[in-house]
């Protein structure tokens, strides 16, 4: 097992239509507006910009950000992530009754040196840090999309 790999899903269900929750996350440099973990995103041309993140644990992640789909039809944006980390985010947007499905996944490999050296104690501590994340990002999209 490569202590160092991670793979993350995460569904997300929306009381707002399809098209509006896809409005939002293609813009990534306001998601720290709604996101409270996702510190500062620079948008750096058209299809690449930086980001820096923190959640429960006392630690920043840096990475770059190079855009490589936006698919409003499809409702699908995909990312490809370097620095402290280096792989790969996916957002799928569907219509789930009268609301919104959201599919976030992301698959990752730790570069950080830190990270790297505390890979096999801090694995459960990691995870539940991205758990944390990924509820704060739910909670903070859905009270963000009424005033959308």
């Amino acid at each position: 097992m490569d202590w160092c790999h991670y793979r993350f899903r995460s569904v997300w269900r929306l009381a707002a239509p399809p098209d509006d929750v896809y409005g939002v996350l293609e813009r990534p440099e306001e998601y720290p507006r709604w996101w409270p973990q996702v510190r500062e995103v620079v948008r750096v041309d058209d299809t690449t910009g930086t980001a820096r993140f923190r959640s429960l644990l006392p630690y920043e992640i840096a990475v770059t950000v190079q855009a490589r789909r936006s698919d409003p039809a499809a409702r699908v944006l995909e990312v490809a992530l370097g620095g402290d980390l280096d792989g790969r985010v996916r957002w799928t947007v569907t219509p789930e009754g009268t609301g919104t499905r959201v599919v976030y996944e992301q698959e990752v490999e730790v570069r950080a040196r830190l990270l790297r050296t505390l890979a096999v104690p801090g694995r459960p501590l990691f995870r539940l840090n991205h758990a944390l994340m990924m509820r704060g990002g739910r909670r903070g999209l859905a009270t963000h999309l009424p005033s959308v």
